[in-house]
C-alpha cells in the first residue's frame, strides 16, 4: 500500500457491518483521514492490522469472539503501535477505567452522529502531528508534550478559527440559559451564524463543558441541544 503523506489510515472495528459502512461513512467526510479496511470480529482485527498498518483503531467492544479491549494487547504483544479510540455502548465505569488503563486515545459512547466524531478526529490528528514533531530536549520539553497528550482539556484554548471572546459570548449563554439552547437559538442570542454557533457549542461539547441532548420532532432528524456543565 503507497502512503500518501500526512494521511491518517483507520481500521474500522466493528460486528455489525451496516454500523460499520455508516462509520466508514463519517471517517471518510473528515480530511486527512482515510478508511484502509473494515474487520467484524477480534481475530479479523488483528489478522487486519498485521496487514494493513493502520495508524487508528476505531475498535467496538462487543465482538463475537472476544471483549475488545482484549484485542489491545494482542495488538502490543505482535508489536503493533496503532493508536485505539474505542467506540462502544459500554457504559459500565470498569469498562472505561480499563480502556483508559490500555491507552486508549478517546472513548465515544454509541450511538452518535458524524458531528459527535468529526471533533474527535480532528483533535486527534492535531495531538498526534504535535507528538510526531515535538523536540524533547529537557524536563520542560516532555511535560509540554504529556500536557498535549490525547486527554480531553477544558481549558482556554480554542481550535483554529475560534475565537476566545465569541467562545465567551456562546459560554455566557449558555450558563445563562436554563435547560438548553439549539445552535439556531445560540446564534440568535449572540448575534452570530447557526454554523459558527454550532462550531463553539460542539468545541464545548468535545471538551467536557457542554452536554448535548436529542430532542426529536415529528419528522426529520433530532435537534441537538447543548447545556452547560457546572
Amino acid at each position: 500500500m503507497t502512503a500518501v503523506a500526512d494521511m491518517i489510515d483507520v481500521l474500522v472495528v466493528d460486528d455489525d457491518f451496516m454500523v460499520a459502512r455508516v462509520h466508514r461513512t463519517f471517517v471518510a467526510r473528515v480530511p486527512a483521514f482515510r478508511v484502509v479496511g473494515t474487520a467484524g470480529t477480534g481475530q479479523q482485527a488483528v489478522a487486519a492490522v498485521d496487514e494493513l498498518r493502520p495508524d487508528l483503531v476505531l475498535l467496538d467492544l462487543y465482538l463475537p469472539d472476544v471483549f475488545g479491549l482484549d484485542v489491545i494487547p494482542r495488538l502490543r504483544t505482535a508489536g503493533h503501535d496503532c493508536d485505539v479510540m474505542v467506540i462502544s455502548a459500554a457504559r459500565e465505569a470498569d469498562t472505561v477505567r480499563g480502556a483508559v488503563r490500555h491507552g486508549v486515545v478517546d472513548y465515544l459512547l454509541k450511538p452518535f452522529d458524524y458531528e459527535d466524531l468529526q471533533p474527535r478526529l480532528e483533535r486527534y490528528a492535531a495531538q498526534r502531528g504535535r507528538l510526531l514533531t515535538a523536540v524533547v530536549r529537557d524536563q520542560a520539553d516532555i511535560d509540554r508534550v504529556l500536557s498535549q497528550g490525547f486527554v480531553p482539556t477544558t481549558g482556554t484554548a480554542l481550535p483554529k478559527g475560534l475565537s476566545v471572546e465569541t467562545a465567551g459570548l456562546v459560554e455566557h449563554a449558555l450558563r445563562g440559559t436554563p435547560g438548553t439552547l439549539s445552535a439556531a437559538e445560540c446564534a440568535a442570542a449572540i448575534g452570530i451564524s447557526r454554523v459558527s454557533a454550532r462550531r463553539y457549542l460542539e468545541h464545548f461539547h468535545t471538551t467536557g463543558n457542554a452536554a448535548v441532548s436529542l430532542r426529536y420532532g415529528a419528522a426529520g432528524r433530532p435537534e441537538r441541544r447543548y447545556g452547560w456543565r457546572d
